[in-house]
């Protein structure tokens, strides 16, 4: 009977999906941490040396079972990508969720490494830098500051999407500044020179980013200035960032042609903001058309833009739980991704934007 005081469900425990119902994975860790007394010989603490005697076991002293719990929980504990987010204590779910907590356990670190889920893990860092930084705890900073570096390194090695970075350290440096320089000690966990070690590092990488140079791809064979005019339309049509079209624009004359052409920015104006936002004030050229470019900057300023992302995190609304969603397990056996027990697991499904994420934690 799995309800023993605490969720069947509940993180630590791994469950595989049976014939018969969901079972319950069965690790080493289980059998030991019964046991009040653990055999040295199991535990191989001297490094590889056993005993003679195999009869032999002796209770275990703190040291040795804090190594051995650091060992197992590294292996065990944190497999699963998902999370639960319950907000009160119950007699089945002890304890709270925070966003710490939930910045550990949704392995950002690989998360990066996908093309498609770059872009929200940096914004969501964004987010994180400019009004919740404080909340996280020590060990979920430090695992904050480790992704950080390992997308600056990408973006430094692969040169792709530098400018969201760029934002991204902006707003985390002026974030550092005022803490450091205002506020001090009484939020900040750690010694505060990590923090100003932390703050040269992110200035550092800002003028790396500062001095990157794409590198040409040298080559004989067709560009993106050879492209029909046609099919050049077609590609900005595609593009839902404004300085994108604009950087595009500046490749050849005949791409800043097409970038000017007032349908695409009437087309990103209604992409973005509602009717209602741009119907009231409409900014009028000489001529008296419409100057939809620069009613795009000047909404961008009062109101927030639709965002798109290839991939993002995924809520249930059944069971409350907070997950990446693996699609080639869902294509393979229609998995949803986490232990759901409802009848139709991808029906209960919500995609969770970055500002989302943050707000799930704001008790």
């Amino acid at each position: 009977m799995p309800f023993l005081g605490q969720d069947w469900r509940s993180p630590g425990w791994s469950w595989i999906k049976t014939e018969d119902g969901w079972k319950r994975c069965e690790y080493p860790c289980d059998d030991i941490e019964r046991n009040d007394n653990i055999n040295l010989h199991l535990l191989n603490i001297n490094d590889g040396e056993s005993f003679e005697d195999e009869n032999c076991s002796l209770p275990p002293t703190k040291s040795e079972k804090d190594q051995f719990n650091n060992t197992t929980k590294s292996q065990y504990f944190y497999q699963e990508k998902w999370i639960y987010v319950h907000k009160e204590s119950t007699r089945e779910r002890h304890g709270y969720c925070t966003l710490g907590e939930a910045f550990n356990r949704l392995d950002f670190s690989s998360a990066i490494q996908d093309l498609r889920r770059f872009n929200y893990v940096a914004k969501l860092l964004q987010l994180i830098a400019k009004s919740q930084l404080t909340s996280l705890s020590g060990a979920a900073q430090k695992n904050y500051f480790n992704i950080l570096e390992i997308i600056v390194r990408k973006v430094l090695e692969d040169q792709y999407n530098p400018r969201l970075i760029r934002d991204l350290l902006h707003d985390l440096s002026s974030t550092l500044c005022i803490l450091i320089r205002e506020v001090g000690r009484c939020v900040l966990i750690g010694n505060v020179n990590i923090w100003i070690s932390r703050l040269e590092t992110i200035l550092s990488w800002q003028e790396q980013l500062m001095n990157l140079q794409i590198s040409p791809i040298l080559g004989n064979g067709l560009t993106l200035c050879d492209l029909p005019q046609q099919m050049k339309s077609n590609i900005l049509f595609r593009f839902s960032d404004a300085w994108d079209i604009i950087n595009l624009g500046q490749m050849a004359p005949s791409w800043h042609m097409l970038s000017e052409d007032h349908h695409l920015w009437k087309e990103l104006c209604k992409y973005h903001f509602s009717e209602k936002m741009f119907c009231k004030d409409l900014i009028f050229t000489e001529n008296g058309h419409i100057d939809w470019k620069l009613m795009f900057f000047t909404l961008e300023k009062y109101f927030p833009k639709r965002e798109q992302y290839g991939d993002t995190l995924h809520f249930c609304r059944h069971c409350s739980i907070l997950f990446w969603k693996d699609y080639q397990l869902a294509l393979l056996f229609k998995d949803s991704g986490h232990p759901c027990t409802a009848n139709d697991p991808r029906s209960c499904l919500t995609p969770v934007s970055p500002q989302h994420f943050i707000d799930l934690f704001r008790f």
